[in-house]
């Protein structure tokens, strides 16, 4: 009964990731329900449910908001779902850079909502220009994560039936 098991709060946002043994506790304490699960059965003497993949709390788990997230390029990566937020491209983590959308030289912060991830054919083409002077438009507006879920959840190995949640 292994795999990993992504938890959401009641009001569907990532929470954690969990092994199936402790998803499964959670189903039948009744204290979650199933999202989505895979067409494999787990069976027992008494009862047989599809191996979950997501599942939703019943009751909503407050989040500490305070929490700040340090500004590192693995955590720009999954933010970014590791895709060039200028060409949509997923090559491998190794040809992925991070990009200053104003750049440095012109008085360009290096914070959240000034850096995202594009792959080093994207970031040489930009060079030091933004994008619209580069006429490479961003597929999404680049934001500070909202809790430390991010960094929980990608350690783990992610299901592509995870990312309509993150």
């Amino acid at each position: 009964m292994n795999g990993a098991v992504l938890v959401l709060n009641a009001s569907y946002e990532p929470l954690h990731v969990v092994s199936t043994r402790r998803a499964v506790i959670l189903l039948l304490k009744e204290k979650a329900e199933v999202v989505e699960a895979t067409e494999q059965m787990l069976r027992s003497q008494h009862i047989k449910l599809k191996k979950p993949l997501v599942i939703r709390l019943v009751h909503y788990v407050k989040v500490p908001r305070q929490l700040a997230l340090p500004l590192t390029r693995r955590l720009v990566l999954a933010r970014d779902g590791y895709t060039c937020q200028y060409c949509g491209s997923q090559p491998n983590r190794g040809a992925l850079t991070i990009d200053h959308v104003i750049p440095r030289s012109r008085g360009g912060a290096k914070d959240w909502e000034n850096v995202v991830t594009a792959c080093r054919s994207c970031n040489q083409r930009k060079g030091n220009r933004t994008p619209k002077e580069a006429n490479m438009p961003l597929k999404r507006k680049p934001f500070r994560p909202r809790y430390v879920a991010l960094a929980i959840i990608d350690n783990a190995p992610q299901p592509d039936v995870w990312r309509k949640y993150m």
